[in-house]
């Protein structure tokens, strides 16, 4: 896996740089498959930061957390990393190779159980489903709509761009808009 460790408003030490490499490397043990890992640290006021985004072949895996000290923000972001690698990996072997698979990854999950809260391994279950008609408009109208709606996000037809769009709320209070590439 190829890292690249940034730092954002702050200098990355170089004792901070080698715990980061060190608590990824465990990451390579879960999934062979990561090629790129991209670490950010930032500071804003007395809160520090750290998000990691890893490009795997077939996935791209996100975790963020913020705490008063940097060694905090990163074991849990690692924490929150090999819990999603973990049901990655469940899910792509059950899909592919079956049961058998399954039982081995099964055995996993009971190794990993004691460190990681078992409540994360419920399968995602759609308890629903809505079909409306998506009208072009600008990304300011959508922030608008989402806004009067009280949704977390807005997914509609960008005018501009004659394109499906779909604008978020950030955890900072801004808007995102998310434009796919064909």
């Amino acid at each position: 896996m190829k890292l690249i460790i940034k730092g954002k408003r702050i200098d990355v030490t170089d004792s901070v740089e080698g715990y980061i490499r060190k608590k990824m490397e465990k990451l390579d043990k879960y999934f062979d498959q990561i090629m790129d890992a991209t670490a950010t640290v930032s500071a804003e006021k007395n809160r520090q930061i750290f998000e990691v985004t890893l490009q795997a072949k077939r996935a791209i895996i996100r975790a963020e957390e913020e705490s008063d000290s940097i060694y905090t923000s990163i074991d849990r972001v690692v924490e929150k990393l090999e819990r999603q690698i973990i049901k990655y990996k469940e899910k792509l072997y059950s899909k592919s190779f079956g049961e058998q698979n399954r039982m081995k990854e099964a055995s996993l999950v009971e190794n990993r159980e004691n460190e990681i809260d078992a409540q994360d391994y419920e399968d995602v279950r759609i308890v629903k489903t809505k079909k409306f008609v998506i009208k072009p408009m600008s990304p300011e109208e959508a922030c608008l709509q989402m806004e009067l709606l009280g949704h977390s996000f807005y997914v509609f037809n960008n005018e501009a761009t004659d394109q499906i769009n779909v604008i978020y709320k950030r955890k900072d209070g801004n808007f995102g808009l998310i434009e796919p590439e064909i």
